[in-house]
C-alpha cells in the first residue's frame, strides 16, 4: 500500500501557497497523491488518517502564528501523531527579525503530539524564486519517497 499525504497550510500573500504548490508538485511527480487543505477550516483530528503530514505557515508580526493557524495549532493538542512523518515549511520576512519562528512553533507542537519530523523546518524568505521553487519540488519528491519507504 502506498503512503498517503496531507498538506495543511495558510498563506496571506501567496508566498507559503507557492511553497505548498511546489511541494505538492514534487509529491505528485514521485507518483503519490496529496490532499491540500487550508488551516482555518480543517479538523486536525483528520491528520491521524495520513502517513505523511506537511504543515505550512507564514510568520506573522514579530514572530507569531497567524490567526488562521491558531485553531489548528490548539486542536493538535488532542491529536495522536505517533508514527506519522512530518515536515513544516513556511515563508517569513526578516525585516521583522523573526526568521520564520512560526515554523519552529509548529514543529514543536507536532513533535509534542508524537510526529517524527524527518526534515527540520523548511523556510524561504518572502516569495520563492525559481531555484527555491525547484527546491520545494525536490523536497516534496524526497519527502514522499522517504515516507513511503518508512511506512512499509
Amino acid at each position: 500500500m502506498m503512503a498517503n499525504f496531507i498538506m495543511v497550510y495558510t498563506s496571506m500573500t501567496g508566498n507559503t501557497k507557492a511553497m505548498a504548490d511546489g511541494l505538492a508538485e514534487g509529491i505528485r511527480k514521485a507518483g503519490y497523491d496529496v490532499r491540500m487543505e487550508e488551516s482555518d477550516d480543517f479538523d486536525a483530528k483528520e491528520l491521524e488518517n495520513y502517513d505523511g503530514i506537511l504543515v505550512g505557515t507564514y510568520t506573522w508580526g514579530g514572530g507569531e502564528l497567524p490567526d488562521e493557524m491558531l485553531d489548528f495549532y490548539e486542536d493538535l493538542e488532542n491529536v495522536n501523531l505517533s508514527g506519522k512523518k512530518a515536515i513544516v515549511f513556511g515563508s517569513f520576512d526578516s525585516i521583522y527579525g523573526d526568521n520564520g519562528i512560526a515554523v519552529d512553533i509548529m514543529m514543536e507542537q507536532l513533535k509534542k503530539q508524537g510526529a517524527e519530523l524527518i526534515y527540520e523546518g523548511f523556510k524561504i524568505e518572502l516569495d520563492p524564486d525559481p531555484d527555491e521553487l525547484e527546491n520545494c519540488r525536490i523536497l516534496g519528491k524526497w519527502f514522499a519517497e522517504t515516507v513511503d519507504t518508512l511506512v512499509k
